[in-house]
């Protein structure tokens, strides 16, 4: 099973809304099962979750910060492929665990500076920790100046999403009814947008990157 940890110290980043379409779009690419693992004390996730008419994708809790691994682990036995786990806003114990256990770090930004500026915490929490980590220019208005600035500033610190998640009001409905932006307008901007997330992230694991055949003369 493959976990990826979504993990932003500033609030307002959209980190919730980013994990629970990331979840979505796994499960609608049939790269699932996939399970969501809440681990924000204000249980926005967990909310959204209890209002879907699907199951899918799951949703988990963990019973404290340390049998976090333990419940990963019962995930993976279950067969879930995919385990996408939502933190707080802030840097703490619990963020520090969920990255601790990480296959993959996403850390979402707005494109404003003081967002950009928020960034160094959690990075310096994700290099601490070894863990490979993308960032995600989220919540913004693509091909923009601003947009581009940001995008330019975050390669010189990682790899960056290619795709820029737009700033889309579609996305405050769908989390307001338990619904994704791609369940609302399947063909759409948003939901291709996320298609290219989704491939962004599967590149970023070994059994997913095109084996190059070497070539003899």
């Amino acid at each position: 099973m493959r976990t990826v940890v979504v993990a932003s110290q500033k609030g307002g980043s959209g980190k919730t809304t980013l994990a629970a379409h990331l979840a979505v779009t796994i499960e609608r690419a049939r790269c699932g099962p996939a399970v969501l693992v809440d681990l924000d004390p204000q249980a926005t996730l967990s909310g959204w979750w209890n209002q879907r008419d699907s199951e899918a994708p799951a949703c988990a809790a963990a019973q404290s910060l340390s049998t976090l691994p333990e419940k990963l682990a019962e995930l993976a036995e279950a067969g879930f492929a995919w385990a996408v786990v939502d933190t707080p806003p802030a840097i703490g114990a619990t963020n520090r665990v969920a990255i601790g256990v990480a296959d993959l770090v996403v850390i979402p930004t707005r494109a404003s500076p003081h967002d950009l500026n928020a960034l160094g915490s959690t990075l310096e929490i994700v290099q601490a920790a070894g863990k490979p980590f993308v960032f995600v220019l989220n919540s913004a208005k693509p091909g923009t100046a601003i947009a581009t600035q940001a995008v330019a500033l975050l390669s010189e610190h990682g790899p960056v999403c290619p795709a820029v998640i737009g700033d889309r009001v579609m996305y405050a409905s769908s989390m307001s009814d338990g619904r994704s932006i791609a369940e609302l307008d399947p063909t759409g901007k948003g939901a291709n947008e996320l298609g290219k997330l989704l491939e962004f992230v599967k590149s970023r694991f070994p059994e997913f990157q095109k084996v190059k055949v070497k070539q003899y003369a």
